[in-house]
């Protein structure tokens, strides 16, 4: 497919997503601006990415630094905001920092004092979102990283009082197992509820980021402040990503 083909495939599902968000909102009574769309770019090329940016997307995201890391910088001319939303092995922190503006997948104390560190390095500060995991076991993780409900509020704490690294809201993955299998309206509203607790202590911490292409206007109904949807503007991941 050519660029141009490509671009105005791109267009299109972007208006179908952006319509889908709008009617959302509207139905929640909330304002259009109140939801941001961050497009998960992973497994997609550069291209792409520099397409999306013309057609005036301003988050993307990415799930593994070796993708992500020379992606982000042959697009670093582009006025994007990168999100790293996978799971974080602490060697990988160093490169991570260089170019996510956010890391959405915080889920232990060893990683927020890697990232600290990092960011520290760097001279860059990094917004961070803690991954709450609403099917965490007696152990008090997810089965996609997360932590349970129970330990958000220390890794609160601890990312508040770290420099380099700023404690912006809470990030959930919408689980298959567990209490809330199936039930997303119920799992997005559970993630409100802890949000709402979270800004009791940290006021500032007042993203959201929860649904994607299947269940966006759930996440939207629930309160989410950003989506993150892949397969619906880019189409079926060319490989498993």
């Amino acid at each position: 497919m050519g660029m141009t083909d490509r671009k105005a495939q791109l267009a299109a599902n972007l208006a179908k997503v952006e319509r889908r968000i709008a009617e959302a909102c509207a139905a929640a009574g909330r304002e259009r601006e109140e939801v941001t769309l961050i497009v998960v770019t992973k497994t997609y090329p550069a291209s792409d990415v520099r397409i999306l940016s013309e057609l005036g997307v301003r988050h993307v995201a990415e799930n593994k630094d070796q993708d992500a890391a020379p992606k982000a910088a042959e697009c670093s001319d582009l006025p994007l905001v990168w999100h790293f939303v996978g799971q974080l092995q602490t060697n990988k922190v160093r490169s991570v920092v260089r170019y996510a503006d956010l890391v959405q997948s915080v889920d232990r104390s060893r990683l927020v004092t890697a990232l600290s560190k990092e960011a520290v390095r760097a001279g860059r500060e990094v917004g961070c979102l803690i991954q709450v995991a609403l099917d965490a076991d007696d152990s008090g993780r997810g089965a996609r990283g997360g932590v349970g409900p129970d330990g958000i509020e220390e890794l609160a704490d601890l990312l508040a009082a770290s420099p380099g690294v700023r404690l912006d809201g809470l990030m959930t993955v919408a689980p298959l197992t567990g209490e809330y299998a199936g039930r997303r309206r119920e799992a997005f509203g559970r993630l409100m509820d802890l949000s709402t607790d979270l800004r009791r202590a940290h006021p500032a911490a007042n993203m959201v980021s929860a649904g994607m292409s299947a269940d966006l206007e759930e996440a939207v109904a629930a309160g989410a402040t950003h989506v993150r949807v892949g397969t619906a503007v880019l189409g079926v991941r060319p490989g498993l990503g």
